[in-house]
């Protein structure tokens, strides 16, 4: 079996002027988070839909 290639992408609030963001690549079922500034450090994996939840939830508290 092999591995998907990430797409990785940043939030459209992130400038590009620096390396300080989080990036984030979906994949079946998982989404994947991690540091723009060292991206070969561990990553975060999530389900679906804890994704969703903290991005809802982040939306609203904004």
């Amino acid at each position: 079996m092999s591995t998907p290639t990430l797409m990785w992408f940043k939030s459209s609030y992130s400038n590009n002027e620096g390396p300080d963001c989080v990036e984030v690549a979906v994949a079946p079922a998982t989404v994947h988070v991690r540091d723009s500034k060292d991206k070969d450090r561990a990553r975060l994996t999530v389900g679906e839909a804890s994704w969703t939840e903290f991005v809802e939830f982040a939306a609203h508290s904004a």
